[in-house]
């Protein structure tokens, strides 16, 4: 075998004297390859990524207005946005608000709105309702005690009404809490202002404050006290 020769020219004179062309690669195969590529590339589009689309409010000719944001259909309403009872959605009546509740007041209610109470409102407000939550104790703005003068005079559509609204520094909880849940909460927020201001009067006779309780078994560390049942009429307590 003849050595290969080291610069082309040399290859060329090869070619010349033997009479014999060197063999070439085949470039058939990587041609056509290199033109599919091509092909499939031009037929990439950006259609799905670069819809046609109107900033908001911006101009069209397409209607005769040249509004591209449209009105909804006449008649039509978002779901969840039926509110039939105006005052159960904005706690308003006419331009003050209500002093009533739109349901009525049953522990399950009051048992619901401190649930919903301790979790949206309590971080600020405290579980106490007296303005000096975790949050406000790190330097955020202290809202009002629910204990004041104002505060336990306001009607019920007034705590409703900046819920569904905000009030100051309060943002709106709207989207948090639906329309019931912040009702129930309404509902809280008095039963808070009432165990911390009732007065003899409110308790209906009620001893202040209540007696302690009598156990038949005072319980130890591994089993709960066994309260005594309560005395009939007639009896004395031992």
């Amino acid at each position: 075998m003849a050595p290969r020769p080291l610069f082309p020219f040399a290859a060329g004179q090869e070619e010349r004297e033997t009479g014999r062309a060197r063999p070439r690669g085949r470039r058939g195969p990587g041609l056509c390859a290199a033109l599919l590529a091509l092909l499939a590339l031009a037929g990439c589009r950006q259609d799905m990524h670069d819809q046609p689309r109107f900033k908001p409010l911006a101009e069209s000719d397409f209607y005769p207005d040249l509004r591209s944001a449209r009105a909804p259909v006449e008649g039509t309403v978002a779901r969840g946005q039926l509110h039939e009872d105006a005052y159960f959605s904005t706690g308003m009546v006419g331009d003050k608000p209500g002093d009533y509740m739109p349901f009525p007041v049953t522990r399950e209610v009051l048992e619901r709105g401190r649930e919903r109470f301790d979790i949206y409102c309590a971080p600020c407000h405290s579980r106490l309702g007296d303005g000096n939550g975790m949050i406000p104790q790190r330097g955020f703005q202290h809202p009002p005690s629910y204990h004041t003068d104002r505060l336990r005079k306001a009607p019920l559509g007034y705590f409703f009404y900046v819920m569904t609204n905000g009030f100051g520094a309060m943002p709106d909880y709207a989207q948090q809490v639906d329309a019931h849940d912040r009702w129930a909460i309404v509902a809280y927020i008095r039963a808070l202002q009432l165990s911390q201001n009732a007065t003899q009067a409110d308790l209906n006779g009620h001893r202040v404050p209540s007696p302690a309780p009598k156990f038949e078994e005072p319980g130890s560390g591994a089993t709960p006290p066994v309260e005594a049942p309560p005395a009939k009429e007639g009896e004395t307590e031992r």
